[in-house]
């Protein structure tokens, strides 16, 4: 097991004091002022060490460390966005991770006689978090083609903003067209107290949760909160709560096989303390191991609908805007981690996860490899968020073996 690293350690200490909240957390949403403070700490971190650093058109950040002149890249990263008030170790541990173990691996390689097969990159992905700009794993899905870089390019925060001219207000927006990438590996906290209770060191994932991403919308009509007479009233909020119970209904009712459900986002119109709502929105989240199941809550809550239309003399419209299916990650990558981690002492389990992650989007063009560290009581998402120093170093250790042996063609 490895002992804390002290320079990786400082280097989280200068990454977290970016955004820092007084709760501890970070809130350092997608392209405002405290992401762009840390994207140019990374650069200077990265060209200090030998990287050359660009951009492409929807802000992803590269860091590119090239050992063999025309050669295709390994690449290694998670994102540095955080959700508001958010924990400190989500997505930018992994970014670290990713810039200490390319650097030790490229310092391997010239310190050997051996030749690597594969340069190695490291990447800041763009808004992952999908707080400010929806959707979510936006910069990886531009670069992995599941989304038009116009399309998110065009997108608005909830001011009006646009992805674009928040890219430019921080600097951060280029012309690279990305690496060649021969293979890719991300680290993460594991956002679960899996590894945690049961006393492991390493999460290798094998596979994907399922998820369903909805926006729907409850139009009523707007009135006065003391005058108007009950029964006339078109409450969108009234509406709106019997969804919320509808949808926190379905995880309840469905016993044997896991599904996680959610409202994570609510936005009432016009939001007046003396005004019966006239729309609200929110934003629905479905989440299984079994699209089966996934396929037939949804199909529930559709079923639902009516009745709550019904009830509240209102209209709801739902629209699916984002998803993905159960899938696999190659399973000679998990093996190739699990190897390295059995070299290194390190226990480990192979596991799903149920976060979407860059890797997600990545696996599907390159061969990717994906691994967890513990979670301190699976607290993520809030300023709570920890993972043990000895923890963190094990991981980078980890990655650091896991990306000079992608170096040398492993997966190929």
């Amino acid at each position: 097991m490895s002992t804390p690293d002290a320079t990786l350690l400082k280097d989280f200490a200068t990454l977290s004091a970016f955004g820092a909240t007084s709760g501890g957390g970070v809130d350092r949403q997608a392209a405002t002022a405290a992401d762009g403070e840390q994207r140019a700490w990374l650069h200077q971190w990265l060209t200090a060490r030998g990287a050359e650093v660009r951009y492409d058109g929807v802000g992803n950040q590269f860091g590119l460390f090239t050992v063999i002149p025309g050669a295709p890249y390994v690449l290694t990263g998670s994102h540095l966005d955080s959700q508001p008030l958010g924990g400190r170790y989500d997505g930018a541990y992994g970014v670290l991770a990713s810039a200490h173990a390319a650097h030790r691996a490229v310092q391997r390689w010239n310190a050997s006689d051996g030749t690597p097969r594969h340069n190695v990159a490291v990447v800041n992905w763009f808004n992952e978090e999908g707080s400010r700009f929806k959707p979510s794993m936006m910069g990886s899905a531009v670069f992995t083609g599941k989304l038009p870089a116009e399309t998110a390019l065009t997108t608005t925060d909830p001011t009006g903003t646009t992805v674009e001219a928040a890219l430019r207000e921080i600097g951060t927006i280029g012309d690279y067209p990305g690496p060649d990438v021969a293979a890719y590996a991300e680290i993460h906290i594991e956002q679960g107290r899996d590894l945690e209770n049961k006393g492991l060191n390493i999460g290798l994932v094998d596979a994907t949760w399922a998820a369903r991403k909805y926006q729907v919308v409850v139009r009523g009509e707007q009135s006065h909160t003391g005058s108007t007479v009950m029964a006339d009233r078109r409450d969108a909020l009234l509406g709106a709560s019997l969804l919320v119970v509808a949808v926190r209904e379905l995880a309840e009712e469905s016993t044997d096989i896991p599904l996680h459900t959610s409202v994570s986002e609510m936005t009432i119109l016009p939001n007046s303390p003396v005004v019966v709502a006239r729309e609200v929105r929110m934003h629905v989240d479905l989440r299984s191991p079994d699209e089966a199941l996934l396929d037939a809550a949804a199909k529930r809550l559709a079923e639902s609908i009516p009745g709550i239309e019904e009830r509240a003399s209102v209209t709801i419209g739902q629209v699916q805007t984002h998803g993905w299916g159960v899938a696999a990650f190659p399973a000679t990558g998990v093996e190739l981690a699990a190897q390295a981690a059995d070299e290194l002492s390190l226990s480990h389990q192979t596991m799903m996860t149920i976060a979407g992650h860059d890797s997600v989007n990545m696996k599907d063009i390159a061969p990717s490899i994906m691994l967890f560290v513990p979670s301190v009581e699976g607290i993520s998402h809030n300023e709570g968020e920890l993972t043990d120093d000895t923890d963190i170093s094990a991981g980078t250790d980890l990655l650091t073996e896991v990306v000079h042996r992608l170096m040398s063609g492993a997966l190929d």
